[in-house]
């Protein structure tokens, strides 16, 4: 699995136990990744031009399509 589906695997999860809302920033995530976990967090989401002020649901609505 790669590092954007991992992410959004994990952001889902909190979605399902209702810890996050899909219209909160992204940053809120700090305060449910480990800090050795969010520098991985952080270049995943840097490498997709997300920003942190950008909506949990924008994070998890992008489609990852695979190269033919």
């Amino acid at each position: 699995m790669d590092g954007i589906n991992f992410i959004k695997n994990e952001v889902i999860y909190l979605l399902e136990k209702g810890l996050v809302s899909r219209n909160q920033p992204i940053f809120i995530l700090l305060n449910y990744i480990t800090t050795c976990e969010w520098v991985f967090v952080e270049n995943e989401l840097e490498e997709r031009n997300f920003k942190f002020n950008d909506s949990i649901g924008d994070l998890i609505s992008v489609e990852e399509w695979d190269n033919d």
